[in-house]
């Protein structure tokens, strides 16, 4: 089978006892970076005696079929230079093509850069999307932006401390300067700091040129009042496309946080 596994993303006391104990007893490692792996495990006083694998985001495709061939008879544990594979980093090409081919695909559980910041944010955390890496260009990133412009959820994203400040003042432009954010950098490491504020705060904070890696989190958009009418509406044109009232009503108002019993009564009723 394939053991997804996360490492830490900055303190080494973060390593689970499973992660050790896998590091130690496996014959076989993918790993983003092996020089990284061989580091990290001993700092942690664990001797690797696996056969080793690079697996990183210029070689995963060809490099799929030789892991899976072995993975089908002995266990591959994967891991990333730092938090859990196949989330902004190499393996989700691996995990995906043993899904296909029935191998059994389990995971050891650890630091992940995005919930921490979000946890820390401030910000609701009841729904929430990550977004991954922002565009290195600003007419792409303000794209992303306008995209997500009507996003309610909370919405994670990584960026680089050379242009953090950009994508800050990006976002306010389109995102509005008051929009609620916070940004964190260094997670789990000694100089650890989020700041939270507005947009535009953020921005100007961010002039000062920060150093570290960086996650932003940014608040979603209010809610668009919408009236029952306008509702029921939405609705009966789901049903129209060939969608089941149930499922119509399920999706509008969940997506409105409104009475799924009330507005399937009102279509319903629309219905005659």
């Amino acid at each position: 089978m394939l053991i997804i596994a996360a490492t830490p993303i900055g303190n080494l006391a973060d390593a689970s006892p499973r992660l050790v104990e896998w590091l130690g007893n496996a014959r076989f490692i993918a790993a983003e970076d092996t020089r990284s792996l061989l580091k990290l495990a001993n700092m942690l006083g664990v001797k690797v005696q696996a056969r080793l694998f690079s697996l990183h985001e210029h070689n995963e495709t060809e490099r799929v079929a030789e892991i899976l061939e072995i993975a089908a008879e002995q266990d591959v544990l994967v891991v990333s230079d730092a938090g859990m594979p196949t989330v902004s980093d190499p393996g989700f090409a691996l995990v995906r093509a043993a899904v296909a081919a029935g191998i059994e695909v389990t995971v050891v559980p650890g630091p992940s850069a995005v919930l921490a910041a979000l946890a820390v944010s401030g910000l609701p955390t009841d729904r929430f999307s990550f977004e991954g890496f922002l565009p290195r260009k600003q007419g792409e990133r303000r794209k992303t932006f306008s995209a997500l412009a009507t996003e309610t959820r909370t919405m994670i994203f990584f960026e680089s401390p050379h242009r953090v400040a950009e994508s800050l003042a990006d976002a306010a432009a389109v995102l509005g300067s008051e929009r609620r954010a916070s940004l964190s950098r260094e997670l789990t490491k000694k100089f650890e700091q989020t700041v939270r504020g507005s947009l535009a705060e953020l921005a100007e904070w961010a002039a000062s040129e920060p150093k570290g890696e960086m996650v932003l989190v940014i608040a979603g958009a209010e809610p668009a009042e919408v009236d029952a009418e306008s509702l029921t509406a939405m609705v009966l044109a789901r049903v129209a496309d060939g969608e089941r009232l149930k499922d119509a009503v399920a999706a509008i108002a969940e997506q409105h946080a409104v009475s799924k019993s009330e507005l399937y009564q009102a279509a319903l009723d629309a219905r005659g």
